[in-house]
Protein backbone atom coordinates (compact mmCIF):
# COMPACT_ATOMS: atom_id res chain seq x y z
CA UNK A 1 0.00 0.00 0.00
CA UNK A 2 2.80 2.11 1.07
CA UNK A 3 4.37 1.99 -2.56
CA UNK A 4 1.48 2.52 -4.35
CA UNK A 5 1.00 5.52 -2.44
CA UNK A 6 4.50 6.69 -3.33
CA UNK A 7 4.78 6.26 -6.44
CA UNK A 8 1.16 7.95 -7.02
CA UNK A 9 2.98 11.10 -4.86
CA UNK A 10 6.19 11.23 -7.19
CA UNK A 11 3.65 11.14 -10.00
CA UNK A 12 1.76 13.91 -8.94
CA UNK A 13 5.38 15.81 -8.10
CA UNK A 14 5.95 15.45 -11.16
CA UNK A 15 2.94 16.83 -12.88
CA UNK A 16 3.03 19.99 -10.49
CA UNK A 17 6.74 20.50 -11.20
CA UNK A 18 6.16 20.97 -14.92
CA UNK A 19 2.92 23.09 -14.34
CA UNK A 20 4.76 25.13 -12.03
CA UNK A 21 7.51 25.98 -15.05
CA UNK A 22 7.56 29.01 -16.69
CA UNK A 23 5.60 28.62 -19.48
CA UNK A 24 3.30 25.74 -20.47
CA UNK A 25 5.88 22.94 -22.16
CA UNK A 26 7.33 20.44 -20.20
CA UNK A 27 9.18 17.62 -20.98
CA UNK A 28 8.87 16.27 -24.74
CA UNK A 29 6.07 13.55 -24.99
CA UNK A 30 7.81 11.12 -26.90
CA UNK A 31 11.53 11.06 -28.12
CA UNK A 32 11.34 10.24 -31.74
CA UNK A 33 8.74 13.55 -31.55
CA UNK A 34 11.57 15.63 -29.51
CA UNK A 35 13.87 14.75 -32.32
CA UNK A 36 11.31 16.02 -34.76
CA UNK A 37 10.67 19.03 -33.19
CA UNK A 38 14.92 19.66 -32.69
CA UNK A 39 14.91 19.42 -36.26
CA UNK A 40 11.96 21.38 -37.64
CA UNK A 41 13.44 24.24 -34.89
CA UNK A 42 16.19 24.62 -36.68
CA UNK A 43 15.05 26.08 -39.67
CA UNK A 44 12.19 28.17 -38.14
CA UNK A 45 13.02 31.63 -39.03
CA UNK A 46 9.67 32.61 -40.16
CA UNK A 47 6.46 33.23 -38.69
CA UNK A 48 3.55 30.88 -39.90
CA UNK A 49 -0.17 30.03 -38.84
CA UNK A 50 -2.74 27.63 -39.02
CA UNK A 51 -6.63 28.78 -38.40
CA UNK A 52 -9.08 25.91 -37.98
CA UNK A 53 -13.03 27.05 -38.72
CA UNK A 54 -14.78 24.39 -37.44
CA UNK A 55 -18.63 23.87 -38.49
CA UNK A 56 -19.94 22.29 -35.93
CA UNK A 57 -22.62 20.26 -36.02
CA UNK A 58 -21.83 18.60 -39.68
CA UNK A 59 -21.92 20.56 -42.72
CA UNK A 60 -24.21 19.90 -45.87
CA UNK A 61 -20.82 19.47 -48.29
CA UNK A 62 -23.19 18.52 -51.03
CA UNK A 63 -25.15 21.88 -50.71
CA UNK A 64 -21.99 23.88 -50.24
CA UNK A 65 -19.63 22.52 -53.35
CA UNK A 66 -22.10 20.53 -56.06
CA UNK A 67 -21.13 18.85 -59.43
CA UNK A 68 -23.27 20.32 -61.51
CA UNK A 69 -22.35 17.99 -65.32
CA UNK A 70 -25.39 16.34 -66.43
CA UNK A 71 -25.12 13.07 -64.60
CA UNK A 72 -24.27 14.66 -61.42
CA UNK A 73 -27.31 16.59 -61.87
CA UNK A 74 -29.46 14.15 -62.53
CA UNK A 75 -27.99 11.97 -59.83
CA UNK A 76 -28.37 15.08 -57.14
CA UNK A 77 -31.71 15.78 -58.28
CA UNK A 78 -33.04 12.33 -58.10
CA UNK A 79 -31.29 12.18 -54.19
CA UNK A 80 -32.68 15.44 -53.13
CA UNK A 81 -36.05 15.96 -54.70
CA UNK A 82 -37.91 14.45 -51.97
CA UNK A 83 -41.34 15.89 -49.97
CA UNK A 84 -42.40 18.09 -48.62
CA UNK A 85 -39.04 20.49 -48.53
CA UNK A 86 -37.15 19.33 -51.55
CA UNK A 87 -33.42 20.47 -50.77
CA UNK A 88 -32.23 20.69 -54.85
CA UNK A 89 -30.51 24.24 -55.43
CA UNK A 90 -31.79 26.56 -58.37
CA UNK A 91 -29.23 26.66 -61.19
CA UNK A 92 -27.15 29.03 -62.41
CA UNK A 93 -28.77 31.48 -63.97
CA UNK A 94 -31.85 31.51 -61.51
CA UNK A 95 -32.95 33.33 -58.39
CA UNK A 96 -30.43 32.10 -55.75
CA UNK A 97 -29.07 29.74 -57.82
CA UNK A 98 -25.64 28.25 -57.52
CA UNK A 99 -22.31 29.95 -58.51
CA UNK A 100 -20.54 28.30 -61.26
CA UNK A 101 -16.76 28.01 -60.72
CA UNK A 102 -13.80 26.59 -63.24
CA UNK A 103 -10.78 24.74 -61.47
CA UNK A 104 -7.55 25.04 -62.86
CA UNK A 105 -7.68 21.22 -62.98
CA UNK A 106 -9.92 19.75 -65.22
CA UNK A 107 -12.02 16.39 -63.79
CA UNK A 108 -13.27 15.01 -66.67
CA UNK A 109 -16.60 15.60 -67.71
CA UNK A 110 -17.06 17.21 -64.30
CA UNK A 111 -19.13 20.66 -64.12
CA UNK A 112 -18.92 22.40 -60.66
CA UNK A 113 -20.25 25.34 -58.52
CA UNK A 114 -21.01 26.81 -55.24
CA UNK A 115 -24.11 27.27 -52.92
CA UNK A 116 -25.63 30.63 -54.44
CA UNK A 117 -24.83 32.24 -50.71
CA UNK A 118 -20.82 31.55 -51.12
CA UNK A 119 -20.46 34.92 -53.16
CA UNK A 120 -17.70 35.94 -51.08
CA UNK A 121 -15.80 32.01 -51.43
CA UNK A 122 -16.24 32.44 -54.74
CA UNK A 123 -14.48 35.31 -55.54
CA UNK A 124 -11.96 33.90 -53.75
CA UNK A 125 -11.52 30.97 -54.95
CA UNK A 126 -11.48 33.00 -58.23
CA UNK A 127 -8.35 34.78 -56.83
CA UNK A 128 -6.70 31.90 -56.59
CA UNK A 129 -7.05 32.51 -52.67
CA UNK A 130 -8.62 29.45 -51.90
CA UNK A 131 -9.09 25.91 -52.57
CA UNK A 132 -11.58 23.28 -52.30
CA UNK A 133 -10.28 19.73 -50.92
CA UNK A 134 -12.84 17.31 -52.12
CA UNK A 135 -14.15 13.86 -50.15
CA UNK A 136 -12.71 14.33 -46.85
CA UNK A 137 -12.81 12.37 -43.64
CA UNK A 138 -12.02 9.85 -40.91
CA UNK A 139 -10.47 7.09 -42.36
CA UNK A 140 -8.08 4.26 -41.30
CA UNK A 141 -6.92 3.08 -44.65
CA UNK A 142 -8.27 3.24 -48.36
CA UNK A 143 -11.96 1.99 -48.48
CA UNK A 144 -13.90 1.35 -51.15
CA UNK A 145 -17.63 0.67 -50.93
CA UNK A 146 -17.06 -3.32 -52.01
CA UNK A 147 -15.08 -3.50 -49.14
CA UNK A 148 -17.04 -1.30 -46.61
CA UNK A 149 -19.83 -3.75 -47.48
CA UNK A 150 -17.53 -6.88 -46.76
CA UNK A 151 -15.90 -5.39 -43.59
CA UNK A 152 -12.96 -6.17 -45.37
CA UNK A 153 -10.49 -3.10 -44.49
CA UNK A 154 -10.51 -1.25 -40.73
CA UNK A 155 -12.93 1.65 -40.57
CA UNK A 156 -12.88 4.25 -38.06
CA UNK A 157 -14.69 3.51 -34.39
CA UNK A 158 -17.99 4.83 -34.05
CA UNK A 159 -19.25 6.47 -37.63
CA UNK A 160 -21.67 8.11 -37.93
CA UNK A 161 -22.11 10.13 -34.29
CA UNK A 162 -21.47 13.32 -33.30
CA UNK A 163 -18.94 13.28 -30.38
CA UNK A 164 -16.61 10.52 -31.46
CA UNK A 165 -16.41 11.58 -35.66
CA UNK A 166 -15.57 15.03 -33.67
CA UNK A 167 -13.01 13.79 -32.26
CA UNK A 168 -11.93 11.83 -34.70
CA UNK A 169 -11.17 14.13 -37.26
CA UNK A 170 -9.52 16.38 -34.77
CA UNK A 171 -7.67 13.78 -32.24
CA UNK A 172 -7.47 10.00 -34.63
CA UNK A 173 -9.84 8.61 -31.90
CA UNK A 174 -13.37 8.68 -30.46
CA UNK A 175 -14.60 10.61 -27.68
CA UNK A 176 -12.08 10.49 -25.03
CA UNK A 177 -8.84 11.18 -26.88
CA UNK A 178 -7.29 13.69 -24.77
CA UNK A 179 -4.22 14.97 -27.64
CA UNK A 180 -5.18 17.03 -31.05
CA UNK A 181 -3.18 17.18 -33.87
CA UNK A 182 -2.89 21.06 -33.42
CA UNK A 183 -1.62 20.90 -30.06
CA UNK A 184 0.81 18.11 -31.37
CA UNK A 185 1.91 20.56 -33.36
CA UNK A 186 2.19 23.32 -31.00
CA UNK A 187 4.63 20.26 -29.07
CA UNK A 188 6.78 20.47 -31.90
CA UNK A 189 7.20 24.27 -32.27
CA UNK A 190 6.25 25.73 -29.06
CA UNK A 191 10.18 26.21 -28.22
CA UNK A 192 10.81 28.57 -30.91
CA UNK A 193 8.14 31.23 -28.87
CA UNK A 194 9.29 33.25 -26.70
CA UNK A 195 6.16 32.82 -24.54
CA UNK A 196 4.95 29.69 -25.35
CA UNK A 197 1.81 30.33 -23.70
CA UNK A 198 0.32 31.57 -26.96
CA UNK A 199 1.09 28.32 -29.47
CA UNK A 200 -2.12 26.85 -29.54
CA UNK A 201 -4.92 29.88 -29.08
CA UNK A 202 -8.99 28.51 -29.07
CA UNK A 203 -11.25 31.82 -30.21
CA UNK A 204 -13.98 29.42 -28.96
CA UNK A 205 -13.64 27.52 -25.62
CA UNK A 206 -11.94 24.11 -25.09
CA UNK A 207 -11.22 22.09 -27.95
CA UNK A 208 -9.67 18.51 -28.26
CA UNK A 209 -7.50 19.79 -30.97
CA UNK A 210 -5.55 22.16 -29.43
CA UNK A 211 -4.46 20.16 -26.49
CA UNK A 212 -1.04 18.33 -26.35
CA UNK A 213 1.19 16.75 -24.69
CA UNK A 214 3.34 19.42 -23.15
CA UNK A 215 1.52 22.62 -24.68
CA UNK A 216 -2.10 23.83 -22.65
CA UNK A 217 -4.15 25.34 -25.31
CA UNK A 218 -4.61 29.41 -24.49
CA UNK A 219 -8.30 30.49 -24.19
CA UNK A 220 -9.71 34.12 -25.48
CA UNK A 221 -12.93 35.66 -24.62
CA UNK A 222 -14.68 37.85 -27.58
CA UNK A 223 -12.48 41.11 -27.20
CA UNK A 224 -8.73 39.62 -25.89
CA UNK A 225 -7.60 38.13 -22.93
CA UNK A 226 -9.15 35.76 -20.39
CA UNK A 227 -8.75 37.90 -17.56
CA UNK A 228 -9.03 36.65 -13.53
CA UNK A 229 -11.47 38.44 -11.99
CA UNK A 230 -11.32 41.42 -9.91
CA UNK A 231 -7.29 41.51 -9.93
CA UNK A 232 -7.30 44.34 -12.00
CA UNK A 233 -8.79 48.03 -12.10
CA UNK A 234 -11.57 48.93 -9.64
CA UNK A 235 -13.01 46.34 -6.79
CA UNK A 236 -15.75 46.97 -5.10
CA UNK A 237 -15.53 50.72 -6.34
CA UNK A 238 -11.45 50.52 -4.68
CA UNK A 239 -8.79 51.45 -6.67
CA UNK A 240 -6.50 49.28 -4.44
CA UNK A 241 -8.86 46.43 -3.36
CA UNK A 242 -7.80 44.48 -6.52
CA UNK A 243 -3.59 44.88 -5.79
CA UNK A 244 -4.80 43.24 -2.97
CA UNK A 245 -7.07 40.41 -4.01
CA UNK A 246 -4.02 39.20 -6.30
CA UNK A 247 -1.95 39.23 -3.43
CA UNK A 248 -3.68 37.44 -1.53
CA UNK A 249 -4.15 34.64 -4.93
CA UNK A 250 -0.63 35.38 -5.60
CA UNK A 251 0.47 33.98 -2.35
CA UNK A 252 2.80 31.17 -2.33
CA UNK A 253 2.44 29.01 0.61
CA UNK A 254 3.94 25.80 1.56
CA UNK A 255 0.95 23.48 0.93
CA UNK A 256 1.89 22.19 -2.53
CA UNK A 257 -1.45 22.67 -4.18
CA UNK A 258 -1.97 25.98 -2.89
CA UNK A 259 1.51 26.86 -4.49
CA UNK A 260 0.16 25.56 -7.55
CA UNK A 261 -2.80 27.57 -7.61
CA UNK A 262 -0.98 30.45 -7.11
CA UNK A 263 1.58 30.07 -9.91
CA UNK A 264 -1.32 28.80 -12.23
CA UNK A 265 -2.99 32.38 -10.99
CA UNK A 266 0.29 34.09 -11.69
CA UNK A 267 0.62 32.98 -15.00
CA UNK A 268 -2.88 33.52 -15.98
CA UNK A 269 -2.47 36.90 -15.19
CA UNK A 270 0.67 37.14 -16.98
CA UNK A 271 -0.35 36.31 -19.84
CA UNK A 272 -3.66 38.43 -20.35
CA UNK A 273 -1.25 41.64 -19.75
CA UNK A 274 1.47 40.35 -22.01
CA UNK A 275 -1.42 39.49 -24.94
CA UNK A 276 -3.41 42.55 -24.30
CA UNK A 277 -0.31 44.62 -24.55
CA UNK A 278 0.12 42.60 -27.93
CA UNK A 279 -3.10 42.93 -29.78
CA UNK A 280 -3.47 45.21 -32.69
CA UNK A 281 -5.51 47.80 -31.13
CA UNK A 282 -9.36 47.12 -31.86
CA UNK A 283 -9.95 50.93 -33.89
CA UNK A 284 -6.73 49.93 -36.18
CA UNK A 285 -8.96 47.10 -38.35
CA UNK A 286 -12.10 47.62 -39.55
CA UNK A 287 -14.96 46.36 -38.33
CA UNK A 288 -16.66 42.82 -38.81
CA UNK A 289 -19.17 42.63 -41.57
CA UNK A 290 -22.72 41.96 -40.28
CA UNK A 291 -24.68 39.35 -41.93
CA UNK A 292 -28.21 39.68 -43.00
CA UNK A 293 -27.84 42.64 -40.13
CA UNK A 294 -26.94 40.41 -37.71
CA UNK A 295 -23.27 39.72 -36.12
CA UNK A 296 -21.01 37.86 -38.08
CA UNK A 297 -19.73 35.90 -34.61
CA UNK A 298 -17.17 33.98 -36.87
CA UNK A 299 -16.01 36.79 -38.41
CA UNK A 300 -15.52 38.51 -34.78
CA UNK A 301 -13.44 35.43 -33.75
CA UNK A 302 -11.48 35.73 -36.69
CA UNK A 303 -11.08 39.24 -35.79
CA UNK A 304 -9.31 38.65 -33.22
CA UNK A 305 -7.19 35.79 -34.24
CA UNK A 306 -6.02 38.68 -36.76
CA UNK A 307 -5.09 41.41 -33.89
CA UNK A 308 -3.08 38.82 -32.15
CA UNK A 309 -1.43 37.14 -35.24
CA UNK A 310 -0.71 41.35 -35.70
CA UNK A 311 0.62 41.38 -32.54
CA UNK A 312 3.30 38.10 -33.24
CA UNK A 313 6.40 40.28 -33.05
CA UNK A 314 5.42 41.93 -29.70
CA UNK A 315 4.51 37.78 -28.45
CA UNK A 316 7.65 36.31 -29.48
CA UNK A 317 5.26 34.26 -31.66
CA UNK A 318 7.12 32.10 -34.79
CA UNK A 319 4.63 29.52 -35.25
CA UNK A 320 0.99 29.46 -33.89
CA UNK A 321 -2.55 27.36 -34.21
CA UNK A 322 -5.65 28.30 -33.50
CA UNK A 323 -9.18 27.39 -33.52
CA UNK A 324 -12.79 28.99 -34.09
CA UNK A 325 -15.83 27.63 -34.39
CA UNK A 326 -19.76 28.48 -35.83
CA UNK A 327 -22.60 25.88 -35.21
CA UNK A 328 -25.76 25.54 -36.22
CA UNK A 329 -24.50 22.55 -39.36
CA UNK A 330 -26.95 19.59 -37.95
CA UNK A 331 -29.55 20.04 -40.23
CA UNK A 332 -31.92 17.34 -39.87
CA UNK A 333 -34.29 19.86 -40.20
CA UNK A 334 -35.11 23.03 -41.74
CA UNK A 335 -32.17 22.79 -43.82
CA UNK A 336 -33.43 25.04 -46.80
CA UNK A 337 -34.25 27.73 -44.27
CA UNK A 338 -30.59 27.89 -42.11
CA UNK A 339 -28.03 26.09 -44.14
CA UNK A 340 -27.86 29.00 -46.82
CA UNK A 341 -27.39 31.38 -44.12
CA UNK A 342 -25.05 29.64 -41.80
CA UNK A 343 -22.62 29.52 -45.50
CA UNK A 344 -22.99 33.02 -46.44
CA UNK A 345 -21.47 33.87 -42.72
CA UNK A 346 -18.52 31.38 -43.52
CA UNK A 347 -17.88 32.59 -46.64
CA UNK A 348 -18.04 35.96 -45.80
CA UNK A 349 -15.76 35.62 -42.74
CA UNK A 350 -13.19 33.93 -44.58
CA UNK A 351 -13.43 36.58 -47.32
CA UNK A 352 -13.23 39.04 -44.38
CA UNK A 353 -10.39 37.44 -42.83
CA UNK A 354 -7.85 37.04 -45.84
CA UNK A 355 -8.38 41.12 -46.46
CA UNK A 356 -7.02 41.44 -42.99
CA UNK A 357 -4.39 39.26 -43.65
CA UNK A 358 -3.10 41.91 -45.97
CA UNK A 359 -3.68 44.93 -43.56
CA UNK A 360 -0.66 47.20 -43.21
CA UNK A 361 -0.70 46.33 -39.16
CA UNK A 362 -0.68 42.96 -39.80
CA UNK A 363 0.87 41.86 -43.23
CA UNK A 364 1.09 38.18 -43.32
CA UNK A 365 0.00 36.95 -46.31
CA UNK A 366 1.28 34.12 -47.36
CA UNK A 367 2.28 33.04 -43.06
CA UNK A 368 -1.38 32.35 -42.36
CA UNK A 369 -3.74 29.46 -43.70
CA UNK A 370 -7.41 28.97 -42.37
CA UNK A 371 -8.76 25.73 -43.47
CA UNK A 372 -12.63 24.13 -42.48
CA UNK A 373 -13.23 21.09 -41.22
CA UNK A 374 -16.26 19.55 -39.77
CA UNK A 375 -16.90 15.95 -38.19
CA UNK A 376 -18.65 14.42 -41.13
CA UNK A 377 -20.35 15.14 -44.16
CA UNK A 378 -24.24 14.63 -45.13
CA UNK A 379 -26.36 12.32 -46.81
CA UNK A 380 -26.38 12.62 -50.17
CA UNK A 381 -30.22 11.43 -49.52
CA UNK A 382 -32.27 13.25 -48.23
CA UNK A 383 -35.30 13.16 -45.30
CA UNK A 384 -37.92 15.39 -46.74
CA UNK A 385 -37.04 18.66 -44.32
CA UNK A 386 -32.65 17.82 -44.43
CA UNK A 387 -29.78 15.72 -44.33
CA UNK A 388 -28.94 13.07 -41.85
CA UNK A 389 -25.06 12.09 -40.76
CA UNK A 390 -22.62 11.32 -43.28
CA UNK A 391 -19.39 10.40 -43.74
CA UNK A 392 -16.74 12.44 -46.74
CA UNK A 393 -17.41 16.15 -47.23
CA UNK A 394 -15.66 19.00 -49.09
CA UNK A 395 -13.43 21.67 -47.07
CA UNK A 396 -12.13 25.04 -47.92
CA UNK A 397 -8.33 26.20 -47.28
CA UNK A 398 -7.72 30.13 -47.82
CA UNK A 399 -4.35 32.28 -47.70
CA UNK A 400 -1.41 33.30 -50.10
CA UNK A 401 0.31 30.02 -49.41
CA UNK A 402 -2.41 28.13 -50.99
CA UNK A 403 -2.90 26.72 -54.14
CA UNK A 404 -5.80 27.88 -54.98
CA UNK A 405 -8.51 28.56 -57.92
CA UNK A 406 -8.65 24.13 -57.79
CA UNK A 407 -10.63 21.29 -56.64
CA UNK A 408 -7.65 19.33 -55.09
CA UNK A 409 -8.74 15.19 -55.00
CA UNK A 410 -11.20 13.25 -56.91
CA UNK A 411 -14.60 14.59 -56.45
CA UNK A 412 -17.40 11.59 -56.00
CA UNK A 413 -19.86 9.98 -57.86
CA UNK A 414 -23.14 12.02 -57.14
CA UNK A 415 -25.86 9.56 -56.45
CA UNK A 416 -27.57 6.82 -53.95
CA UNK A 417 -26.37 3.31 -54.55
CA UNK A 418 -23.08 4.96 -56.54
CA UNK A 419 -20.01 3.74 -56.46
CA UNK A 420 -18.97 5.76 -53.64
CA UNK A 421 -21.96 5.43 -51.44
CA UNK A 422 -21.73 3.28 -48.06
CA UNK A 423 -25.39 3.72 -47.74
CA UNK A 424 -28.75 5.45 -47.51
CA UNK A 425 -26.05 8.28 -49.34
CA UNK A 426 -23.11 8.33 -46.93
CA UNK A 427 -20.32 9.19 -48.97
CA UNK A 428 -16.88 7.49 -48.44
CA UNK A 429 -14.44 9.76 -48.18
CA UNK A 430 -11.27 9.52 -50.90
CA UNK A 431 -8.95 11.31 -48.91
CA UNK A 432 -8.20 10.53 -44.92
CA UNK A 433 -7.74 13.65 -42.39
CA UNK A 434 -4.39 12.34 -41.86
CA UNK A 435 -3.63 13.14 -45.48
CA UNK A 436 -5.40 16.89 -45.41
CA UNK A 437 -3.76 17.80 -42.06
CA UNK A 438 -0.31 15.98 -43.37
CA UNK A 439 -0.56 18.60 -45.85
CA UNK A 440 -0.96 21.56 -43.65
CA UNK A 441 1.36 20.12 -40.84
CA UNK A 442 4.19 19.80 -44.21
CA UNK A 443 3.43 23.42 -44.68
CA UNK A 444 3.42 24.58 -41.45
CA UNK A 445 7.19 23.05 -41.20
CA UNK A 446 6.95 19.79 -39.89
CA UNK A 447 9.76 17.38 -41.94
CA UNK A 448 8.72 14.74 -44.26
CA UNK A 449 10.31 12.25 -41.39
CA UNK A 450 7.98 13.33 -38.37
CA UNK A 451 4.50 13.10 -41.01
CA UNK A 452 3.81 9.25 -40.13
CA UNK A 453 4.18 9.82 -36.21
CA UNK A 454 1.89 13.10 -36.04
CA UNK A 455 -0.61 11.54 -38.29
CA UNK A 456 -1.55 7.35 -37.49
CA UNK A 457 -2.72 5.97 -40.40
CA UNK A 458 -0.58 8.45 -42.67
CA UNK A 459 1.51 5.60 -43.25
CA UNK A 460 -1.23 3.24 -44.91
CA UNK A 461 -1.78 5.79 -47.81
CA UNK A 462 1.41 5.80 -49.35
CA UNK A 463 4.83 5.03 -48.63
CA UNK A 464 8.91 6.21 -49.94
CA UNK A 465 8.64 9.58 -51.69
CA UNK A 466 5.16 9.72 -51.52
CA UNK A 467 4.60 9.86 -47.59
CA UNK A 468 0.73 9.12 -48.84
CA UNK A 469 0.77 12.35 -49.82
CA UNK A 470 0.02 12.33 -53.93
CA UNK A 471 0.52 14.77 -56.21
CA UNK A 472 -3.53 15.09 -56.76
CA UNK A 473 -3.52 16.85 -52.81
CA UNK A 474 -0.32 19.27 -52.87
CA UNK A 475 -2.56 21.62 -51.94
CA UNK A 476 0.30 24.06 -50.40
CA UNK A 477 2.73 26.27 -51.91
CA UNK A 478 5.99 25.49 -49.97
Amino acid sequence: MKRSFDASRRRFLATAGALSAVGPVAAPFALNLATIGAAAAQSVSDYRALVCVYLGGANDAFNTVLATDTDSWNGYTAARNVLPDPLVLPLAGFTDGVLPILPATAQSGRAFALHGQMGDMKTLFDARRAAIVANVGPLIEPTTRAQFRARSVRLPPKLFSHNDQTSMWQAFGPEGATRGWGGRLGDLFASQNTNASFTAVSASGNVVWLSGESVRQYQMTGTGALPVAGTSGALYGSSTASGALRAIVSDRRDHLIMREQAAMTDRSINTATALNGALIADSALPAAPRFNDATNSLAVQLRLVARMIGGRSALGAKRQVFMVSIGGFDTHDFQNRDHGRLLGRVSQALAYFDTLMSHSSINAQGMVTAFTASEFGRTLSSNGDGTDHGWGGHHFVVGGAVKGGDIWGRFPVIGVNGADDAGRGSVIPAIAVDQYAAVLARWFGVPNSGLYDLFPNLSRFGSGSDFGLPTSLRFMNA
